[in-house]
């Protein structure tokens, strides 16, 4: 089965790396790969519990048939930087995206991202509205050519979550920062795991 994880890693292109990097002031690109790729986890996990829920699972279905084909791949640094128009401007909406994905949950990912990452808790939101709309053009461009229904999307996206903490079991790290609540932290957790290993963890 195809994997989602592996699919936006693929994404994230010494070209793309260097430009999140220099949007947000020019940030280390290690930091600013483990952030990238602590938001696809985060995104992942939260888009595969929404479509556990029949109407989230039509939901998602419906928004990547009207804004997400998967067109944004094909230039990700143009559009994301301004520097080309898409088609569609919905495929760029990432608030919008972020209120149906993460719902109140988008302040403390954000916020324990930046820990992980050790990036500023500003420049992780500005990942997250840069990369949102990444994560959802790949799932537009997977459905449109596998012919994915509701339950086949579903499918895809449990898969990939489940199949990412079996490759590396500190990844379900960035799947406890779902299950908090409020201003909850997952120190505790990046502690006895360690930095260097989480920094470590999605290097192919």
């Amino acid at each position: 089965m195809a994997n989602v994880m592996d699919m936006l890693q693929s994404q994230l292109t010494p070209e793309l790396l260097g430009y999140l990097s220099k949007s947000i002031g020019g940030e280390d690109r290690e930091k600013t790969a483990v952030a990238a790729n602590g938001v696809f986890s985060v995104l992942l996990n939260a888009l595969s519990r929404n479509a556990a829920d029949p109407q989230g699972r039509e939901g998602l279905l419906g928004a990547l048939d009207r804004d997400h084909d998967g067109s944004i791949l094909d230039d990700a640094v143009g559009l994301l930087s301004g520097m080309k128009a898409p088609q569609n401007s919905n495929m760029l909406n990432a608030a919008g995206m972020l209120k149906h994905i993460l719902g109140g949950k988008q302040t403390n990912v954000v916020q324990n991202i930046s820990k992980v990452s050790g990036l500023d808790a500003m420049d992780v939101g500005q990942l997250l509205l840069k990369l949102s709309p990444l994560v959802m053009g790949v799932l537009g461009k997977e459905k449109k050519s596998s012919g994915l229904d509701a339950s086949g999307l579903f499918d895809l996206l449990q898969g990939s979550a489940k199949q990412q903490v079996q490759q590396n079991p500190q990844a379900s790290i960035f799947e406890k920062m779902l299950d908090r609540d409020g201003d909850g932290s997952i120190m505790d957790d990046v502690a006895s795991i360690g930095l260097k290993t989480l920094g470590n963890l999605f290097r192919r």
